[in-house]
This record gives structure tokens, C-alpha cells and sequence, in this order.
């Protein structure tokens, strides 16, 4: 984890042509909505006119403008296949939504180094440093580089079939394999390290780092892990076995979840946003991710107080560690 300090920094100074678009200060920050909610539209009218007003440039998806109130300043930008990256310039991607657009922001994030700010939309939102409230503090700490940026362990997902490379993703929070039909279960064999651990019937697995323990992963059961902690997650979902139980490996193992020949096709998920058909007999590879995530943050905060907050867990009565 780098400091504010740090942060700044490592923000590459812009060239003539982005200091011109970037506003009077030569930064600029690209901002990522969920336009169909409104609280979001309003919020984002809110940081554009923040950030415009202190002289930093904001930057949008045009597929976005059309829906949120922009002045003429702010630049829009098309994002697709062959275009350069949309970030380019840029020091901070400022994302507004709930967990799945947070997890969009995360795909933007990842592919060009810089850092994302979430500002929470949603229910439970655990990749965002901020509300809706906080806004004007969001603000603020743009403006200043107040903020730290830490790095997030990622995901690479490798998909074989009849012994070759089929499919390659990647995830932030959690690989998924699932059965693809109701009413059928999944058989699988799961594996560690090149060794097999269980075969059962289920409705799938997940795979997961420290930072989607609290997502998909908690949510079939598994254990919830300090972002901090580097580790692997592998945790059976409704699996009809005697032995099925959430594992916690090495940073550097290689799980992998292979599908029987004789049990119906299935899918895997990727952050529950890009999924693949996976043939019966197919082999799913996971290991951590070659590239990180960047997450900037404003809070010193423990995680265990975001838990506790997240989730709302009762916590009358404690008393503390004595003096």
C-alpha cells in the first residue's frame, strides 16, 4: 500500500494534448455512473460540477453522457475493441453504483493501472470507499490527493478442453463454476496443487480471492478473509457430499474445478458478469492474477469496522481490551 503522498506521485504527468482537455489544472478524472438509477445521475451531476469548478477535467463514456447532465467540458470518449484505452491521462476512475457497477469500474481499472474510487449506491457495496453522502468529501479528497492507493489481489481463470486452452478470464472477486440446468446436479472432481481433493454433486464451486470471500463466496457458506491475508478461497456451492468444506489455500496454488463426462454441460462466471459454456469433461484452471487492481481510499478504517458496518452486526456489550 502506498501513501497519498505516493499515490500522487505516480500519476505520470500529462502531455500537452491531455493537460489541455484535463481542465485549468491539467487533471483529469474519468467518472463511471450507473445511469439507470437515479441517485446516480444526481451524484454524478454533483462530483462533475465539484471537480469542473476546481479546475480538473472529468471524463465520460459518451454511451453514458447522453444520460447524465454535462456541461460541454466534460469529455466524452468511445470504448471498444481497437480504441485506445479510455483511462489514458487519467489519475482516478471515480465509479457510482452498486456492487456490479463497481465490478464494471474493476474491468477499467484493471486493464489500464489506475486506481478506482467507489462511491456505494447499493445495498452492501464492499468494494466502495464512500456513500452517497460522502460526496462532497469525495470531492475534497480528489482535489487533494487525500487518498491511499492499495493493490487488490486478481484472478486468472483458464478454461481446457480436450487438453486445450479454450477460454482465459479473469476475476476480482470470484470464479464461478455452476450447473447450467435446475434440475440437474454438477459432478465435479476439485483439485489443489495438481492433486485431487473431492468429487461430488452440487450446484457448482466458487473460487474466490480475500476480497470476494464477502461476495459469492459468503454467500455459499464460505469464511470471511481480511484483505490483507493473501490466499486462495474454494468453497463448494449446495454440494451432496460428506466432505465439502470451504478450503483456504497458498497465494500460489492452482485450483481447478473439472466437470465429469457423464453430468450435463456447465458455466462458469467470471465476477458474475462474463460467462462461458463449459462442455461436460471441460477443465477449469485458477491461480492468482498476473495483475492487480488498484483501489484508492480515503479511510483508515479497520476492516473490521467495515464489516461490522456492512453488515450490521450486533455488537452491544463489547467492552474492549483492557488497559
Amino acid at each position: 500500500m502506498t501513501t497519498s503522498e505516493a499515490a500522487s506521485q505516480q500519476q505520470a504527468a500529462p502531455t500537452a494534448p491531455q493537460a489541455e482537455r484535463g481542465g485549468t489544472s491539467g487533471r483529469t478524472v474519468f467518472l463511471l455512473a450507473h445511469t439507470g438509477r437515479p441517485a446516480a445521475i444526481r451524484s454524478a451531476e454533483l462530483v462533475v460540477q465539484g471537480l469542473l469548478r476546481c479546475g480538473i477535467g472529468v471524463r465520460v463514456l459518451a454511451e453514458e453522457a447522453a444520460d447524465l447532465p454535462l456541461p460541454d467540458s466534460a469529455e466524452r470518449v468511445e470504448a471498444g475493441p481497437g480504441r485506445p484505452d479510455v483511462l489514458e491521462g487519467c489519475e482516478l476512475l471515480v465509479v457510482l453504483g452498486g456492487d456490479g457497477t463497481l465490478l464494471r469500474g474493476a474491468e477499467f481499472a484493471r486493464r489500464s493501472g489506475v486506481p478506482m474510487l467507489g462511491v456505494n449506491l447499493g445495498r452492501v457495496g464492499f468494494l466502495a470507499e464512500a456513500e452517497r453522502d460522502d460526496l462532497d468529501k469525495v470531492v475534497d479528497r480528489v482535489v487533494t490527493r487525500a487518498y491511499e492507493v492499495e493493490e487488490r489481489m486478481t484472478l486468472d481463470v483458464l478454461v481446457r478442453n480436450d487438453g486445450h486452452v479454450v477460454h482465459t478470464d479473469w476475476a476480482l472477486n470470484e470464479a464461478s463454476v455452476e450447473k447450467a440446468a435446475r434440475e440437474r446436479l454438477l459432478e465435479v472432481v476439485t483439485e489443489v496443487d495438481g492433486r485431487p481433493v473431492s468429487r461430488f454433486g452440487g450446484d457448482g464451486v466458487v473460487c474466490a480471492t480475500p476480497t470476494g470471500s464477502t461476495a459469492y463466496a459468503f454467500s455459499a457458506g464460505g469464511p470471511v478473509v481480511w484483505p490483507e491475508v493473501e490466499a486462495l478461497l474454494m468453497v463448494p456451492i449446495s454440494a451432496h457430499a460428506l466432505f465439502a468444506k470451504p478450503l483456504v489455500t497458498a497465494p500460489d496454488s492452482v485450483l481447478a474445478v473439472e466437470v465429469q463426462p457423464q453430468t450435463p454441460n456447465g458455466v462458469l462466471w467470471c465476477d458474475g458478469r462474463r460467462t462461458v459454456e463449459l462442455p461436460a469433461g471441460a477443465r477449469v484452471e485458477v491461480r492468482r492474477g498476473a495483475i492487480p487492481v488498484r483501489l484508492a481510499r480515503l479511510h483508515h478504517a479497520s476492516f473490521t469496522d467495515r464489516l461490522v458496518a456492512k453488515f450490521a452486526l450486533p455488537v452491544a456489550g463489547w467492552r474492549g481490551a483492557p488497559h
